[in-house]
């Protein structure tokens, strides 16, 4: 066990040296990893930031469940409890004809009309908020609640969700091609640069090999080497879309002060933050092993 994790420590500083032998050549290596992979997280923050948003809008779909007429003080109450214990709703609000009545006549020019009528024609209502916002979880509470007995009629407004759902899935496929492809010229340039270190340095390992060192000793440094250069490339990724997300943001307060809404971008979480660092050193490490196994039973003795 101690020499196994002695060889690994040897391989690892072994790689760090190799990155301090070349300073030049490995930082625009980062930087371009950096640049690439800024991409894709700065659509991923972006995505994940509208989909919070949308989430918040006052516009936010709404069931409005239209009780019948005649819908008696009991079965209200009865009504309530069922919402309180429901499952996918988050919060709901009864909402009297009376009341109704009320907020109608105060409605500019609405007031004469409502005064000239002898009775109330507007139901009891209750408005309900879900849990998730989703067309589908939606489209389904609307019709379980249509099959209530005190149901007359379930009016849901979800046409700007649907459609701002299919502009997501949108993005989010065009955000894996993206990362795709990006991923794809991370290993290239990873690949290219590990190449250029074993030709430089193909006398010394065909010496290793003759003296009896294994594939996985030669192999071991370009790989940590690799998984180096990618999560520091990860890193700069990380800190160009921290120095995005505040430049942007200084100027996006002053608009929406003019919307009066509270809106700003939030940088990715922890957790998705270490994955696009381990992401980025699992293709780099990708792409030196691919560089290494390609080449190394060209030099076998």
């Amino acid at each position: 066990m101690n020499m196994w994790l002695s060889h690994h420590w040897h391989a690892f500083f072994l790689a760090l040296q190799r990155l301090v032998d070349s300073p030049l050549a490995s930082l625009l290596n980062i930087i371009v990893i950096g640049v690439a992979f800024s991409l894709p997280t700065g659509v991923y923050m972006l995505l994940g930031n509208v989909q919070s948003f949308s989430g918040q809008l006052s516009g936010a779909p709404q069931l409005n469940v239209f009780l019948k007429l005649g819908t008696g003080k009991d079965a209200i109450e009865k009504l309530e409890s069922h919402l309180k214990q429901h499952p996918q709703i988050e919060n709901f609000r009864f909402l009297s004809k009376d009341k109704a009545l009320e907020q109608l006549k105060q409605r500019n020019g609405m007031a004469g009309a409502v005064n000239s009528l002898t009775r109330n024609p507007l139901p009891d209502a209750f408005i309900i908020d879900a849990k998730s916002i989703s067309p589908e979880t939606l489209k389904r509470l609307r019709n379980e609640m249509l099959k209530w007995p005190e149901s007359m009629h379930v009016q849901l407004d979800s046409d700007w969700m649907e459609r701002l759902n299919v502009l997501l899935k949108l993005g989010q496929i065009a955000l894996l091609i993206l990362t795709a492809l990006l991923s794809f010229a991370l290993i290239v340039v990873t690949f290219n640069t590990i190449r250029l270190q074993i030709l430089t340095k193909r006398n010394e390992i065909e010496v290793s090999k003759l003296i009896g060192a294994t594939s996985n000793f030669i192999r071991r440094p370009f790989l940590y080497f690799g998984a180096i250069q990618g999560v520091a490339g990860g890193a700069i990724a990380w800190l160009i879309v921290a120095l995005v997300i505040n430049l942007i943001n200084s100027e996006l307060m002053n608009l929406v002060h003019l919307y009066a809404v509270d809106f700003q971008l939030h940088h990715i979480s922890f957790e998705d933050s270490i994955s696009l660092l381990l992401f980025s050193s699992w293709l780099g490490w990708a792409g030196a092993w691919l560089s290494v196994a390609s080449h190394l039973w060209q030099i076998e003795p």
